[in-house]
């Protein structure tokens, strides 16, 4: 956990260096607007950050259908456990043994 501190302060010390660095105004056209007198390095960290939330969207609805799907097989064993547990076996369902690879065969 400390290494990733660590990776993160050093990313972000190059994006203040890269931004203090390049301040030079631009002007940005896109379709019919544009704006003027616009630092370089402002331009690029917003189009990073466009590049994030464009990027973390489909990535959040994967992850919600994957927690919508994880709830929905979480209700499934509880009814089968608790269908066991009438018929007087017993009520927890026990994992399937991973099979252990030979060494052998590799």
């Amino acid at each position: 956990m400390g290494l990733a501190y660590v990776i993160v302060g050093v990313l972000s010390a190059a994006v203040a260096v890269f931004a203090l660095q390049n301040n030079q105004p631009m002007s940005v056209r896109f379709l019919a607007w544009s704006i003027e007198n616009v630092p370089l390095a402002g331009a690029i960290l917003a189009s990073l950050a466009v590049g994030f939330v464009l990027a973390a969207v489909p990535l959040s609805i994967a992850k919600w259908r994957a927690r919508s799907r994880v709830r929905t097989l979480q209700a499934k064993v509880q009814a089968l456990e608790m269908a066991l547990a009438s018929r007087g076996e017993p009520a927890v369902l026990a994992p399937r043994p991973t099979p252990v690879p030979n060494p052998r065969s590799a």
